[in-house]
């Protein structure tokens, strides 16, 4: 029997969430994880990294911090979910479109460009 001054704790569906109870609990979250990236995301991701690798070894400017500011959120969109929305996918060919130069001189470039299509 309960006693009618203590409160009362109801917890309904928690599929799919994460909470901890306690003073000392802690709580991780693992959903969107890598193991459900698709092969394509996976291919882009390799290049995503391997291009902002090598902006590391060209002058930057505008252009090029523009353009690892965005490889740089694609790569965590990809890292989170598993995939990467079209929207983002339209702003790194038009930033690649922009920087055709920097394409046709750094073999990365090329690729991420590939694999989006252009």
């Amino acid at each position: 029997m309960t006693n009618a001054d203590e409160p009362s704790v109801r917890i309904g569906d928690v599929s799919h969430s994460t909470f901890a109870i306690g003073s000392q609990a802690r709580a991780e979250s693992h959903h969107g994880t890598a193991s459900q990236r698709d092969p394509a995301a996976e291919e882009l991701l390799a290049a995503v990294r391997a291009l902002r690798a090598d902006l590391t070894r060209v002058r930057a400017d505008g252009r090029t911090a523009q353009l690892d500011a965005e490889l740089a959120e694609t790569e965590d969109e990809i890292t989170r979910t598993g995939a990467v929305g079209q929207g983002r996918l339209q702003r790194l060919r038009q930033l690649l479109t922009d920087s055709e130069a920097l394409v046709s001189l750094i073999a990365s470039a090329g690729a991420v460009a590939g694999l989006l299509g252009m």
